[in-house]
Formats: C-alpha cells, structure tokens, sequence
C-alpha cells in the first residue's frame, strides 16, 4: 500500500478540474496505492530524471501529473509518493516547463 501525499500546486490544479475529470483523477489514485506493479497506463518514470508521471485519459485530453517517489527511487518499491504538479498536456514540450517546475516544488519541500 502506498500513501500519496500531494502539494499545494498539485491541489491548486485539481480543483480547477471538472466532477468527470476528478472521478477519473480519483480512480488512479486508488489504483497507484493499492497495484503493486503499475501499469505504463497509469504511471510512467520521465526519461532521464527521478520523476514519474501520472497519467489520466479523459476522452481527447491526456493529463499528466509529476510524481515524486520519497523512500525509494524505484516507484514500485515506494510506499510514499508525492504529486507535485499537474497539467493538460497539449504537447511534448509542456514536459520541460512542467519538470523544471517540479523541481523547484521539491526544493521547496527540501527533500
């Protein structure tokens, strides 16, 4: 079981999103806690970095959210992870903008 902890910019985002997207957010969490070995479909590690991503398909929009694994740098194996922030990806090139982000955020956190 894995314990999600989210930030204030990943709260800040989901609550711009609609009742439909937030049932399908909702639904991944669970699915993130409680798979032990997650599917590409749900969480993907970004190339080249530390950081996963989330993944959540609402008809024609892809959302992404920029995971932080705390206790293991192996998402599988961690029990605590971090969603530092989220976005509707609308090209290969929001994931730059969206990782530097994500840094600065875990900075913040000090970790």
């Amino acid at each position: 079981m894995r314990t999600l902890y989210r930030t204030l910019e990943f709260d800040e985002f989901y609550e711009t999103l609609d009742e439909r997207v937030k049932t399908k957010f909702k639904y991944t969490f669970e699915v993130i806690k409680s798979v032990y070995a997650l599917p590409v479909k749900y969480v993907k590690r970004l190339e080249g970095t530390d950081l996963y991503e989330m993944r959540v398909s609402v008809g024609y929009n892809e959302y992404r959210t920029v995971l932080f694994a705390v206790d293991n740098e192996n998402i599988i194996l961690s029990t605590k992870i971090i969603l530092l922030n989220g976005f509707l990806k609308k090209s290969s090139k929001d994931y730059q903008k969206q990782i530097a982000k994500a840094r600065r955020i875990l900075k913040d956190l000090e970790l």
